[in-house]
């Protein structure tokens, strides 16, 4: 297992459209494998592999306490089942150190493959549906700053950019 580099805003690359992944193999695990370490080793919550410049449609996640819940989600595409709004302080491991009120949809209906290419179906509800959302966002390019001012975004970006030189 490894512990792979996260893109931070404002990377271009986390701007790249996913591609779904047409084969469940040892490869595809091995990933798996690999994203939760890093999300872990973060820590956080959940990891799309574009937050790790790898362009497929994998998400991994875990929202216990104990790293005791695992998941994975295999070209995850939801369905929204209720116009209820819910707000959660939203954060991003590729927006290290932000967090903002992002509105989602309370409830959804997730279908994805398991870890195993097995498809499966479930209903998310509160913190795991307001997950799945944002992790599929990163697979379609969007970044949960994306939902806030452009004020707000650019004051956050600007910040951003000047770690980044400061690190350089």
């Amino acid at each position: 297992m490894a512990i792979l580099n996260i893109l931070e805003f404002p990377d271009s690359r986390l701007r790249t459209i996913a591609k779904p992944v047409a084969v469940v193999d040892d490869e595809v695990r091995q990933l798996i494998d690999d994203m939760f370490e890093t999300m872990y080793e973060a820590p956080g919550i959940g990891l799309a592999a574009t937050q790790i410049n790898v362009h497929k449609r994998i998400v991994v996640m875990d929202l216990s306490e104990d790293r005791s819940e695992p998941m994975v989600f295999i070209n995850p595409e939801f369905e929204i089942l209720t116009d209820e709004m819910g707000q959660y302080q939203e954060g991003c491991l590729s927006v290290p150190g932000y967090y903002e009120n992002v509105d989602r949809p309370q409830r959804v209906k997730i279908k994805a493959l398991d870890r195993d290419g097995k498809p499966f179906e479930m209903i998310a509800e509160g913190l795991l549906a307001v997950c799945i959302q944002h992790e599929c966002d990163h697979l379609n390019g969007k970044l949960f700053v994306d939902y806030l001012s452009t004020l707000k975004r650019d004051r956050i970006k600007k910040k951003l950019e000047k770690l980044h030189r400061q690190n350089a």
